[in-house]
């Protein structure tokens, strides 16, 4: 059993319209064809990046980590994190050499109880992608619940 006690609700919940700094995000062509080659797939024409991009271009872009957002959550170890969604929506191919700028935070953090009447947190992170001409190009939308237990 972990000894951290429950996070209280309230703090969750606080957590909502939280920002994360932003900042800037290229994809080189390197970085590209070792996540390309990584899928089994063939690179894209015309510059166009992997969507596998997706999973961490966001997070970086935004100047944050996959270690701060556990630790806004207050995650009770690496293994409490369950994932709920990862939802992409790619509105215009995203380009190897191109400068986004990214922008994000957090949009919901509720406490919730599951089927079995055991807490969680379920918070909720927003990314937007935009082009150097600021037209969005990509959202990601990354539903975490945080299992919490109790001693």
């Amino acid at each position: 059993m972990n000894s951290k006690p429950i996070p209280a609700e309230t703090d969750i919940m606080r957590l909502t319209g939280h920002r994360f700094p932003g900042g800037f995000y290229t994809v080189a062509h390197w970085e590209n064809y070792l996540l390309t080659e990584c899928t089994g797939a063939e690179l894209l024409p015309n510059g166009m990046v992997h969507p596998v991009v997706l999973f961490h271009l966001p997070i970086i872009g935004a100047n944050t980590s996959i270690a701060e957002m556990f630790a806004l959550g207050q995650a009770e170890s690496d293994l409490s994190i369950m994932i709920e969604s990862y939802d992409w929506e790619i509105l215009q191919p995203l380009r190897e050499e191109i400068r986004y700028r990214i922008s994000g935070g957090i949009t919901s953090a509720e406490r919730c109880k599951n089927a079995q009447d055991k807490l969680y947190d379920r918070i909720q992170f927003c990314f937007e992608v935009h082009t150097p001409g600021e037209m969005l190009a990509a959202r990601t939308t990354i539903t975490w619940h945080y299992t919490r237990h109790t001693l």
